[in-house]
Formats: C-alpha cells, sequence, structure tokens
C-alpha cells in the first residue's frame, strides 16, 4: 500500500507561538513540517531564516521522542550559502529551484554532503529537463501548484499533468535503480483535491491554509487522509 505524507506548511501558522504550532500540528498527525524560505528577491515576499529553523527543530519530534521531518523549500537566489545554514540549523530535506542556483548539481551535492536529502522544485511554467541529468542526487522532486510567494493562493490545475510526468519519470527511476525519490506538490492542497493530485502520482502533501486556517488540525489531516484512503 502506498505511503503518504501530509506536511503542514508553517508559513501559514501563527509566527507569535510557532513552537506550540509545529507541536499541534505534529500531534493532530503530520508527518513532515514544510519551512519555507522566501528572500523577496527570487519571489516577492520574505519568511524565515535558519535561525528559526533552528528553534522549531527541537519541536520536530512526536511524543514518544521519534523525529518528524523538517522540510526546508529554498525559495532564494543565491541557493548555496543559505542551503549550508539551513544543513547546519537542522534541515532534513532541502529543495531549490533550479533555476536560482548557478550549478544545481554542485548545489545538490553541497546539500547532500552536509548530511541532508536535496530536491528539485519546479514552478507552474518550469522545465522538467534537469531531471533526465540530476535524479541520481535527488531524493525529492516538489512540483509547485502555484506560482511560489504567498500562501493562501488557488491550486493550478495544470500542475496535476505536470507531477503526471514527474511520476513517469520517477517510475521508470526506479525500475532501473530500485531507488525511491519522493514527489511532493504543493498550493492550494486541501482535503476535496488531495486525491487529485494523489491520483496524478503526488506521494507528498504541503498544505498551509487548508491545515492552520482551520480550528481544528487534526480534523483536516484525518478528513485528507480518508480522501487518500477512497482514492
Amino acid at each position: 500500500m502506498k505511503t503518504y505524507r501530509i506536511a503542514p506548511s508553517i508559513l501559514s501558522a501563527d509566527f507569535a507561538r510557532l513552537g506550540e504550532e509545529v507541536r499541534d500540528v505534529i500531534a493532530a498527525g503530520a508527518d513532515f513540517i514544510h519551512f519555507d524560505v522566501m528572500d523577496n528577491h527570487y519571489v516577492p515576499n520574505l519568511t524565515i531564516g535558519p535561525l528559526v529553523a533552528e528553534a522549531i527543530k527541537p519541536h520536530c519530534k512526536r511524543a514518544d521522542g521519534t523525529p518528524v521531518t523538517l522540510d526546508v523549500h529554498l525559495m532564494v537566489e543565491p541557493v548555496d550559502a543559505l542551503a549550508a545554514l539551513f544543513a547546519k540549523a537542522g534541515a532534513d530535506i532541502i529543495t531549490f529551484h533550479p533555476e536560482a542556483s548557478r550549478h544545481v548539481d554542485r548545489t545538490l551535492q553541497l546539500i547532500r554532503d552536509a548530511g541532508c536529502k536535496a530536491g528539485l522544485v519546479f514552478n507552474p511554467a518550469s522545465s522538467l529537463e534537469v531531471l533526465d541529468y540530476e535524479l541520481d542526487k535527488i531524493d525529492m522532486v516538489l512540483i509547485m501548484s502555484v506560482n511560489p510567494g504567498f500562501g493562501g493562493q488557488s491550486f493550478i490545475d495544470g500542475a496535476l499533468d505536470k507531477t503526471r510526468r514527474v511520476r513517469a519519470k520517477l517510475d521508470a527511476y526506479k525500475a532501473r535503480t530500485g531507488r525511491d525519490v519522493l514527489l511532493e506538490i504543493d498550493g492550494g492542497i486541501k482535503p476535496d483535491n488531495i486525491a487529485a493530485a494523489a491520483a496524478a502520482g503526488a506521494d507528498t502533501f504541503v498544505a498551509g491554509s487548508a491545515i492552520f486556517g482551520k480550528p481544528d488540525y487534526k480534523a483536516v489531516i484525518d478528513a485528507m487522509r480518508a480522501n487518500l484512503a477512497a482514492a
């Protein structure tokens, strides 16, 4: 049976009580904590940096002490220096946009050498061609189903076709090598469209306002899992 992962984005959390929000959403059933980094350069917004990642890292664990993955999405340009800082701050996965790096292969290797898993992020209009050259150094592919920069945007349906195309590439790669690569989707994910994203091939789902914008985090995550199971 396929394993699905729910990754609440703390971009939509209450920043005045971030540690508590992280603990609450993990208690509600989160698998990953998704950490959106925006630099007001690559995207027109400014969010949070490595010191915040370092501060919430101790909260990224379940009640029994097992760790919860800190999934850092860098919407920054240039990438390398910040990737190194986030690795040091405790990131488990670091993803970045290939067009924001001067040398994609080198950036992927830098992230992996720092002990993190590495991934590439594709905007709605971005080409997937780089995947044909870098899959051996990639642990995650992230498909944006909105244009990055702000939370709370509506899902772009064209992302489903892109997700299907990436799933075909990843399945062919696994058949050849035996290695799994996660396929994450981010932007406008809600209980009523998560099954369509899964049917297109995604296995990891970032949701921000759909979870943190509701009074009962567990009810939303449970509804997402129920719809995934039905799919």
